[in-house]
C-alpha cells in the first residue's frame, strides 16, 4: 500500500477532506515541542483551518523531545496525517497539512536549536505535559535539584528540558538578531503562560540576570486553554484508517467534535488568522481556564481514580453508570461551580451537561489508565485548588475529598482484586514507599501521602477538615469498593 504524502494526497476519496493551501510552498513560523497526538488533534488543526482561511509563514516545525517514534512515521509522509473525528452521529476524516518538518531532539539537537533561534520563528508552543516543566507543582517553582535542571545549568549549550530548551534560543536570539519571542504554553496548568514565564526566566537569572531582562521585555508569554479529548490511536484505528484512505497512514489521531482553544491575545511577532476559525482571542483566559480543569479535568481524573478501580477501563464506561454520572453532576454543581467565575455569555450549566454527554461519547475509548497517569503534576490544579477555595468559605468538600482518596487508593499500587496496578507518576517511588511502610492502617496511609509537600505543600495534611475526610473515604473505598463508595456519597450528598 502507497504511502499518505504529497504526492498521494490528489488520490484520496473524495469524503475525506484536506488542505486548502499549498502545503509544500508553507514557511515554517512556529516551532512545537512536544508533537504528540494531542496537539495534532486540536492546535494544528485550528492552525490549518487558519490558513486555510489566510495563507501566511504559518507552518510548524514539530519537535520530539523523548523519542523519534512521531519523526519516524511522520516524515515520510511529508508531515501529513489524519484527524479522525468520531461521535455516535458517525465518523469523518480530514488530512492535515499544517506540520510541515519533523525533528526529534536527540538526533537532531542543531536542528532544534537553529530553527528556535530562527528570526523567522515567531512562536514557540509546548504540549509537553504537567511533568515536563521540571517544576513543583505545589508552588510553581522551578525545581533546581531536578536532574534536568542540574544538567541544563551545567550545560546551557545542550540542554534537555523544555525550560532549559526555551532558554538558549532566547539567549541566541538576543546574541544575534534580537528579534522577539511569543512562548505558547498549551498544557492542562493554572495560569500556563505566567508560570511557563517563571520558570523560563528563573533558569535564565541562574545564568545571566541581563539575558532575564532581555527575555522579561521582549519575548510574550500569552496563557492559554486548550480543550478536546483525544485517546491514544490505535493499532485497530490505524487499519481503519488505511481502509478508508486507500494509502497507509502510519499517524492517525483520533478526536470527538467538540474543541475549543482560547488565548491572551498577547503576541510578539504575529499569529495566524486563529480568531478566523474559532479560536477566542481574550484579554484574561483565567476563567476559561479555571472552568476546563476545574470542571472537566477533574472529574476525568475523579473518573480515572474511582473508575478504575471499580473495574472500568475506558470512562465512557464509567459515564454510562448511573451512579458515577450523578456524583459527576453533583460534584461540578455544588463543589466545583460556586469557586468559578464564569465568563461573559457562557452558560455554565449547559457546558456541565455538555461534559458529561461528551464523556459518555463510546467512538471514543478513552482509557481510565491513560487518564490517571501523573497524577502528581494534576492534583493541584485539577482538584486542590478548588478544595482550597471551598475550604477559605466554609464550602462543602466531600466530593472532592472522594476524588483524592480514589487517586490515593490508586496509588497505593494494588486494585480491588489485589492485582498491582502500574502505577506511571514521576513520584510512583515515593508513593510505593509510603504504602509500603503503613501497610494495613489507612489513616497513616493517608497521612502519610497528605505530608507529600510537592502536592500538597503544608497546609492541607494539617486541616483536619481535609484529612479526615479523605481518610474517611480511603477506608470506605478499601472496605466497600468503589463502585458502592460512590453511591453512597451519592446518597448522603442529597
Amino acid at each position: 500500500m502507497k504511502r499518505l504524502s504529497l504526492e498521494t494526497l490528489g488520490a484520496l476519496p473524495a469524503a475525506v477532506a484536506r488542505p486548502a493551501y499549498d502545503a509544500h510552498a508553507l514557511g515554517i513560523g512556529i516551532v512545537h515541542l512536544g508533537i504528540g497526538a494531542f496537539y495534532r488533534a486540536q492546535s494544528a488543526e485550528y492552525t490549518d483551518d487558519a490558513l486555510a482561511r489566510k495563507p501566511g509563514p504559518w507552518g510548524i516545525c514539530g519537535v520530539s523531545l523523548r523519542s523519534a517514534e512521531v519523526r519516524q512515521r511522520m516524515a515520510p509522509q511529508d508531515g501529513l496525517y489524519t484527524a479522525v473525528e468520531k461521535s455516535p452521529a458517525g465518523v469523518r476524516r480530514r488530512v492535515i497539512g499544517s506540520v510541515r518538518e519533523l525533528l526529534f531532539l536527540g538526533e537532531q539537537r542543531g536542528d532544534v536549536h537553529a530553527r528556535m533561534a530562527a528570526a523567522t520563528t515567531a512562536i514557540v508552543s509546548l504540549t509537553i505535559t504537567e511533568k515536563g516543566y521540571c517544576h513543583d507543582p505545589a508552588t510553581g517553582q522551578l525545581n533546581f535539584a531536578h536532574p534536568d535542571i542540574v544538567h541544563d545549568l551545567a550545560s546551557p549549550q545542550s540542554p534537555v528540558s523544555a525550560v532549559g530548551l526555551l532558554v538558549h534560543a532566547l539567549a541566541s536570539r538576543r546574541a544575534s538578531h534580537g528579534a522577539p519571542l511569543t512562548v505558547l504554553c498549551c498544557d492542562n496548568l493554572p495560569h500556563n503562560g505566567a508560570l511557563v514565564r517563571g520558570l523560563v526566566i528563573a533558569l535564565a537569572q541562574a545564568r545571566d540576570e541581563g539575558l532575564a531582562s532581555w527575555i522579561a521585555q521582549r519575548a510574550r508569554f500569552p496563557s492559554t486553554m486548550v480543550d478536546r479529548i483525544v485517546p491514544a490511536t490505535t493499532d485497530a484505528d490505524i487499519a481503519d484508517n488505511d481502509a478508508a484512505l486507500g494509502v497507509h497512514d502510519a499517524a492517525p489521531v483520533m478526536h470527538e467534535p467538540f474543541k475549543q482553544w482560547a488565548i491572551e491575545d498577547d503576541f510578539a511577532a504575529g499569529r495566524p488568522a486563529w480568531e478566523a476559525v474559532g479560536v477566542q482571542l481574550v484579554a484574561d483566559v483565567a476563567p476559561f481556564e479555571a472552568m476546563k480543569l476545574r470542571l472537566l479535568n477533574a472529574s476525568h481524573s475523579a473518573f480515572a481514580y474511582l473508575g478504575f478501580l471499580a473495574g472500568h477501563e475506558f470512562i465512557y464506561q464509567v459515564a454510562a453508570q448511573e451512579a458515577f454520572a450523578r456524583y459527576m453532576r453533583a460534584l461540578m454543581r455544588d463543589e466545583v461551580a460556586p469557586t468559578l467565575r464564569i465568563p461573559a455569555g457562557v452558560d455554565v450549566a449547559a457546558y456541565q451537561h455538555a461534559l458529561l454527554e461528551r464523556f459518555r461519547n463510546p467512538a471514543l475509548p478513552h482509557r481510565t489508565q491513560q487518564i490517571a497517569m501523573d497524577g502528581s503534576q494534576k492534583l493541584p490544579q485539577r482538584l486542590l485548588g478548588t478544595v482550597r477555595d471551598n475550604l477559605a468559605t466554609d464550602r462543602p468538600i466531600d466530593l472532592l475529598a472522594l476524588a483524592i482518596a480514589g487517586w490515593m487508593r490508586y496509588v497505593a499500587g494494588t486494585d480491588e482484586a489485589g492485582r498491582d496496578i502500574r502505577v506511571a507518576d514521576p513520584m510512583a517511588t515515593d508513593f510505593a514507599r509510603v504504602s509500603a511502610a503503613h501497610r494495613g492502617d489507612l489513616s497513616a496511609l493517608a497521612q502519610g501521602l497528605l505530608a507529600l509537600r510537592a502536592i500538597f505543600s503544608d497546609d492541607l495534611g494539617a486541616d483536619p477538615r481535609f484529612a479526615g475526610k479523605v481518610t474517611r473515604w480511603l477506608a470506605a473505598l478499601y472496605a466497600e469498593g468503589a463502585a458502592r463508595t460512590v453511591q453512597r456519597a451519592v446518597a448522603e450528598h442529597r
